[in-house]
């Protein structure tokens, strides 16, 4: 059966969002005439006084940065929610309805240097930049109104990130946004029906094989606290997750030897993707996690995302139209075929 599904198409399954994705393996063979991007050469330097990032710079909005050293953390200038704001809510009709929504942005420096990324940084530093998201976690989450807090990273011009300069963003809000509502039921469907978390029991078939499962066809690699995978379901060319080993619903969970784990896994991993290509790799990354509502949440299991869009080469990337916009994602490398190209 693993020979057939290497060759033909074939949709699979994805438990954390209950949705599928189509895989096409016989599509990787098909010439490629489509775009193909050209690559700017990366000649930052360590500061740019143009950079609204950068230590001392002014931002935008007038406002001074001050001379950091390691992690800066400061309210995002634009936005894209607002704490103050009426409350108010359209639901006379039930088709057509919205609601005001109260929520924070914040970005986080990774470091003062301009020229760096993650997979450029010291693990040591890249600690700290686990330990800023940890705080903010605990800050914004006991705010009275805010339900979930989302972290995320976007890297590369291709994914829509307007400043080179290595940061990510934290978004607070009174919602639980739509892709971690969907793991929410997932996982607690799951929970409620075995009493483990789901990512604990898929993490266990994935390192030590399950009926029809090859044991670590898509494991990248592991520390003693985390494992880096492609997953079983991946959308994305070169997707990958990386899990803690203890199931754990947050990341104010880990303790100190589990946060320099997953500096680790953090750097290992976006170190692979820059060696895949031989280019400073795009991909947007972020935390799902329980959200701040107050309740426990063990069936939670946090884990770290990556969705890169580069496809055959540091020129092609994954475009998600047609098909994937009307019906249901598809791609055409299979997640084998990723993981082991990635390792």
């Amino acid at each position: 059966m693993q020979d057939i599904f290497n060759d033909f198409p074939h949709r699979r399954y994805n438990p954390l969002t209950d949705s599928w994705v189509l895989v096409s393996p016989h599509r990787a063979k098909r010439p490629w005439q489509g775009q193909v991007e050209k690559l700017a050469p990366d000649t930052r330097p360590p500061h740019d006084p143009d950079c609204y990032l950068c230590a001392g710079n002014v931002r935008a909005n007038g406002k001074q940065n001050p001379l950091y050293k390691n992690v800066y953390v400061f309210d995002n200038d634009f936005a894209s929610l607002l704490e103050d704001i009426p409350t108010g809510e359209l639901a006379e009709n039930e088709l057509f309805r919205a609601r005001l929504e109260r929520g924070v942005g914040r970005v986080i420096c990774f470091s003062p240097r301009h020229d760096l990324t993650i997979p450029q940084m010291e693990t040591a530093a890249i600690r700290e930049v686990v330990d800023a998201w940890v705080e903010e976690y605990l800050s914004l989450g006991a705010w009275d109104f805010v339900n979930y807090v989302q972290i995320f990273e976007n890297k590369g011009a291709v994914m829509g990130c307007s400043n080179p300069h290595p940061h990510g963003q934290i978004w607070a809000q009174e919602s639980i946004p739509d892709e971690p509502l969907k793991k929410q039921k997932a996982q607690l469907k799951y929970w409620e029906k075995h009493g483990t978390t789901l990512l604990n029991d898929y993490l266990q078939a994935e390192l030590n094989g399950a009926p029809g499962i090859t044991a670590r066809e898509r494991v990248l690699f592991e520390n003693e606290h985390f494992v880096a995978l492609v997953p079983f379901w991946a959308v994305w060319p070169f997707e990958a997750m990386i899990v803690p080993k203890r199931p754990m619903p947050r990341i104010t969970d880990m303790n100190d030897a589990e946060r320099d784990g997953l500096a680790d896994a953090y750097k290992q991993l976006t170190m692979r993707y820059d060696k895949l290509f031989q280019t400073s790799f795009p991909y947007s990354a972020g935390i799902h996690q329980a959200p701040t509502d107050g309740a426990a949440h063990p069936e939670w299991h946090f884990h770290m995302v990556f969705y890169p869009p580069l496809l055959r080469s540091a020129t092609v990337k994954k475009f998600m139209v047609g098909y994937e916009m009307l019906a249901n994602p598809q791609r055409d490398i299979t997640p084998e075929k990723a993981a082991e190209l990635l390792r």
